[in-house]
């Protein structure tokens, strides 16, 4: 006979647990105020050398416009030169205290004729050409200065010299050009910063109310121990808090419908269970009672009877629960198994004068779980034995209908009332008198079908006799 190889299903993921940090809020903050702050500093550096170009280019212009008004002050007169520079444009050069302006006339060039004050000339690498001013730095006393550098021919073609002008301004206006000018740019730039800085944060105070009104409602379910596992509702929030508030409401429906499925099982164990269980204290105190030894016998097998009851009860009512959770489906080839478990019944069928038969497919494959299938046949063909009579027919089958499975026990026995049809799959109801069953054995039946996608029928047969289906789909294919 040949099985299917059941596949090992996966093993889930261990859980990590939730770690602590930056909260959204102030994570948020960083992400949109660090790069603002970035940008800002970037622009200023670079409205720092923009304003710094603009005033070395102020100055540059205004020094080549002295530089050559000075240089027509000095006229040639024959072999000589004319200066013609009065204290009033002496004054005009020097009237700012804190720019400090030096000049100096000298021919031929370093040879000092007129000025307040020495100054050096460029590096000797440099080439000057006359008519064009040239503009270099220098330090003087230990201040940083910008000269600018203008000769000119004067005398004779014959015999020409050559005359050096030359006029030097402090960087110190350099540098209060650019600091005026960057207030004036960096002012409204940090004000609009400031401004967008409040309106960030606003917004994200708005943005995150669903979050806290979110965590507000488990807060207070928090505090009435879980009793409130309503859904989570939540009006005029973004799409990725609905999303949490979705998958919040699933997992809380999961645990009502777990809570529900305990609280359901308990209820019926404690139900169930008390009748026998006063039963078993009741045999137990009359045969303590008991003297006959024949009575006490007598009472100690009803005392056994009341146990083996008692714990197949238990059985079933564990194996209720432990089949009211999510299973993992795999491969499986279902007329092999229902052939195996006919097998298996086969001794306990010949023991009862029931002849057990298998009809179907070799093989049939579909998605499912093996431990649960095989005890919803063991639950069909227990009851089909028991309840189907001495000399009676049970025939299992297995057969492909589609893209559903179909898998049935039948038997030629006295069968149900119609009446009776539609409770079967409910629990602890027994159409039967006789000793044994605890009316769950359909019900197991019934949820193993639910647990598989499928649905668990039954029907009376033709002239008498009791069919009960299971209806599964294919899935998953070998």
């Amino acid at each position: 006979m040949n099985t299917a190889t059941p596949l090992a299903p996966a093993a889930p993921a261990s859980p990590h647990p939730l770690q602590g940090g930056l909260s959204l809020k102030r994570q948020l903050l960083l992400w949109l105020l660090l790069p603002q702050l970035v940008l800002f500093l970037v622009g200023g550096a670079l409205a720092y050398r923009i304003a710094l170009s603009y005033a070395e280019k102020a100055i540059d212009q205004s020094l080549t416009q002295s530089v050559r008004s000075l240089s027509r002050q000095v006229k040639p007169i024959g072999s000589g030169l004319l200066v013609d520079f009065p204290k009033a444009a002496q004054d005009i050069i020097e009237q700012d205290p804190q720019d400090r302006v030096s000049y100096m006339v000298s021919s031929p060039p370093g040879r000092f004729l007129l000025g307040n004050g020495k100054l050096p000339g460029p590096n000797a690498s440099v080439r000057i050409e006359a008519n064009t001013t040239l503009l270099y730095n220098v330090a003087i006393d230990g201040k940083p200065m910008r000269v600018a550098l203008l000769e000119v021919n004067y005398g004779e073609d014959a015999s020409p010299q050559r005359l050096r002008v030359q006029l030097a301004k402090s960087l110190a206006v350099q540098e209060r050009l650019t600091t005026e000018l960057i207030a004036d740019m960096l002012a409204p730039l940090l004000l609009l910063g400031a401004l967008l800085s409040v309106l960030v944060y606003g917004g994200i105070s708005r943005g995150l109310q669903p979050l806290t009104r979110l965590q507000a409602q488990l807060g207070d379910r928090r505090k009435q121990a879980l009793t409130d596992l309503s859904p989570i509702e939540l009006t005029q929030a973004p799409q990725e808090v609905h999303a949490l508030a979705t998958a919040l409401n699933q997992l809380l429906t999961t645990v009502r419908r777990s809570l529900g499925q305990e609280k359901r099982f308990l209820n019926d164990a404690a139900h169930q269970l008390r009748t026998p269980l006063a039963g078993l204290i009741s045999q137990t105190e009359l045969a303590l009672l008991e003297h006959d030894p024949a009575a006490l016998h007598q009472r100690l097998t009803k005392v056994l009877s009341g146990a083996q009851r008692s714990a197949h009860l238990v059985h079933q009512l564990l194996s209720l629960a432990r089949h009211e959770v999510e299973v993992n489906l795999q491969p499986l080839d279902l007329a092999a198994l229902a052939r195996e478990v006919a097998c298996d019944w086969t001794p306990r069928a010949l023991k009862a004068g029931v002849d057990l038969g298998f009809e179907g497919a070799d093989h049939l494959w579909l998605a499912g779980a093996p431990l649960l299938l095989r005890e919803a046949l063991s639950n069909l063909i227990d009851n089909a034995l028991n309840y189907a009579g001495q000399g009676c027919e049970v025939t299992v089958g297995v057969q492909a209908q589609g893209d559903l499975v179909l898998l049935e026990v039948a038997d030629n026995g006295p069968g149900l009332a119609d009446a009776d049809l539609s409770h079967v799959f409910e629990r602890f109801w027994r159409a039967s008198a006789l000793p044994g069953g605890c009316g769950l054995g359909l019900a197991i039946v019934a949820e193993i079908a639910q647990r598989h996608g499928g649905q668990a029928k039954v029907l009376n047969q033709t002239p008498h006799g009791l069919r009960v289906q299971l209806w599964l789909p294919a899935g998953a294919a070998r």
